[in-house]
């Protein structure tokens, strides 16, 4: 069985929801599985921690499951053209995973929810797939071949799926980053199954 883990930080939901069709994508492949798993929120408060199980929603991840996986997806709510603070933070404490190698050869992709449609959405997609490279993944993007990058008139980009939440954070994924978000998965599982055996 082939696992991608599809790893996020999400807070009001849109990039949950994107990470849980993505895992739709993935399991559409025979023989592929997803582990959906998020990050705790850090804390401008130094001495408050987070429990160590969700009060909902998926576990926090485990450092052992990058060693474990066979695949990435890593998803963020854009924050001034970036990724949110909990997911860099978690990636900062991977060192001793970048000294293994534990990620290197293994495919990547990356997923963002934004307010608006000029958000930073690409630049955060950028500063997701940076650390990635320098664990030697692997990076799956969106080609222009898929029907729903060239007509979404909301999210998607070829860096990776995307979608625009509104001011409220209310705007439902439209057919197209919906459609985006489960391909994103297709293409990691098939990837990572095409390195796996060969």
């Amino acid at each position: 069985m082939t696992e991608i883990l599809v790893l996020y930080y999400s807070r009001y939901g849109a990039v949950a929801a994107m990470a849980r069709l993505i895992c739709q994508g993935i399991e559409s492949v025979p023989e592929c599985s997803a582990r959906l798993r998020t990050v705790p929120p850090v804390s401008t408060t130094p001495q408050s921690t987070a429990p160590e199980i969700p009060s909902a929603g998926p576990p926090y991840v485990a450092q052992k499951e990058l060693d474990d996986c066979d695949g990435l997806a890593l998803g963020s709510p854009t924050r001034f053209g970036q990724m949110a603070a909990p997911l860099a933070y978690f990636l900062q404490q991977t060192g001793s995973d970048w000294l293994a190698g534990t990620l290197a050869g293994k495919p990547a992709g990356v997923f963002t929810s934004s307010s608006t449609q000029h958000g930073g959405q690409e630049s955060t997609l950028l500063s997701m797939i940076l650390p990635l490279l320098h664990h030697g993944m692997l990076i799956c993007g969106l080609p222009f071949t898929e029907a729903a990058l060239n007509r979404t008139q909301a999210g998607g980009t070829p860096y990776g799926a995307s979608h625009v939440a509104g001011g409220a954070n209310d705007r439902p994924i439209s057919a197209d980053e919906a459609t985006l978000c489960r391909t994103l998965g297709v293409r990691l599982a098939t990837t990572a199954q095409t390195l796996k055996t060969g």
